[in-house]
Parts: C-alpha cells; sequence; structure tokens
C-alpha cells in the first residue's frame, strides 16, 4: 500500500511534471518541420515555463511556512483564435503518421497525468489555498488537453477523409 504522500511530495511531483512536459514540448519544436506545429509547442513549452514558476514559489512558502499562497486571480491568455489558425496550418502541413502527430499524441499523455495528479490533489486536499491553486492548475492542463485532442481528432479524421475510410 502506496503511503499518502506529503504536500511537499505533490509539489516536487508536480514540479518535475511541468520540467519534463517543458522538455519534451521544446525538443519537439526544435524538430519539428512544421512551422504552426513549432509554434503550438513552443507556446505551450512557456505555459510549462509559467507552471514551473509558479509552483517552485509555492514549493519555497510552503517550505518556509508550512502555508499556500492564495493563488489570486489567474488570467489565462485568450489565444483561441491564434490556436485554431496554427490547429488549420498543421493539418496542411503535416500528416496523421508524421513525428509531429506522434509528439501531439504523447503530449496528450503528458496533460492526462498532470490533470490527474493535480485534480486529485484538489480533491483531497482540506486546505483551501491549496485546493484552489491544484484546481487552477488542473483546468489550466484541461485547456491544454482540449487542444492537443482537437488537432489530434482533426489529424485523424483527415486520414479517414483521405483515404475513403468512412463506411458511406
Amino acid at each position: 500500500m502506496e503511503a499518502k504522500k506529503t504536500a511537499t511530495d505533490i509539489l516536487k511531483t508536480a514540479i518535475l511534471l511541468e520540467r519534463r512536459g517543458k522538455a519534451f514540448y521544446t525538443q519537439v519544436a526544435r524538430q519539428s518541420e512544421s512551422k504552426s506545429a513549432k509554434k503550438i509547442f513552443e507556446m505551450m513549452a512557456e505555459e510549462e515555463d509559467a507552471h514551473i514558476e509558479f509552483l517552485s514559489g509555492q514549493f519555497s512558502h510552503y517550505e518556509k511556512t508550512h502555508e499556500f499562497l492564495a493563488i489570486g486571480e489567474h488570467h489565462d491568455v485568450d489565444d483561441t483564435d491564434a490556436v485554431m489558425i496554427l490547429s488549420e496550418n498543421i493539418k496542411n502541413e503535416i500528416s496523421a503518421a508524421s513525428f509531429e502527430a506522434a509528439a501531439i499524441s504523447a503530449a496528450i499523455d503528458f496533460e492526462n497525468r498532470a490533470i490527474e495528479v493535480y485534480s486529485s490533489r484538489a480533491a483531497e486536499s482540506v486546505d483551501t489555498n491549496e485546493k484552489n491553486m491544484y484546481q487552477m492548475l488542473a483546468d489550466w492542463e484541461k485547456g491544454h488537453h482540449r487542444l492537443l485532442h482537437k488537432l489530434n481528432e482533426d489529424l485523424k479524421e483527415q486520414v479517414w477523409n483521405d483515404n475513403n475510410f468512412w463506411p458511406f
């Protein structure tokens, strides 16, 4: 039976998840031949960097005080239009069997793991600031997941259309 993880353990896990995500997204952006995919993965790496900075600040404060900072208002940048334009461009620049498509699929797994960690801790926590922090992070990662899932579905549908896989 796994021992109950402490707040410090969860913060360390969260920071590690974000660092791995940033490393992954940065490497995919470097290796991508698609300008649109490169831009999306660069944006994702920047978001992970913001998460690392935020969590590191929380970790430092928690280690000193054994309290979580209130998160205040969190404002996401609304880049929905830009992302949708990039999504359309990606479909024209890559195939569903490409390196970028495989990276999108792997990124979905990264985001699912982060959502699981953050949502679980938000549900378990009795500290309001901790609960709010992890719920905000889970919601942020859900936004990443929605973007990646849409890209993945669009690429699959494109393959189906290109290969006449539709049964009608």
